[in-house]
């Protein structure tokens, strides 16, 4: 978080000073804040702070809260399955086709390969959510 604030204060500060702009500064910015959005969405699997609506799972009597928890981890595995195969379908044409990055100039893989990688891990946490749920019946 710190990196991205400095380099995108920086290239405010250079962009108002000069009228130029660092062209890497907002592919690196994006790339950070896609990484920084997995990291938070793996934690808040983790701690179970996901968004759901909290008056139909309090309102519920135990049994329907922990089916609800188990249906809602189920759906969580399921989505970062499927972004996790079409990350890696993505990164995999990075790959293949050697495309660059319009910024840098680097390998476009060096960024695209966190989206899969990410997805697995949130969708582990989530299945170990839904296994710590089936199993506390």
């Amino acid at each position: 978080m710190g990196v991205l604030a400095l380099i995108t204060f920086l290239n405010v500060l250079v962009r108002y000073l000069t009228n130029q702009s660092f062209a890497w500064t907002e592919e690196l910015s994006v790339s950070l804040m896609v990484i920084m959005t997995m990291v938070a969405a793996g934690a808040a699997v983790k701690r179970d702070r996901h968004i759901r609506i909290e008056i139909l799972f309090h309102r519920g009597s135990a049994i329907s809260r922990r089916r609800l928890a188990m249906l809602s981890s189920a759906a969580t595995v399921l989505t970062f399955l499927i972004m996790f195969g079409l990350g890696l379908r993505l990164f995999w044409d990075d790959y293949r086709y050697d495309v660059t990055s319009p910024g840098i100039g680097v390998p476009q893989w060096w960024y695209t390969i966190w989206l899969p990688i990410l997805a697995l891990a949130i969708a582990v946490r989530a299945m170990q959510r839904l296994i710590g749920s089936w199993r506390s019946s």
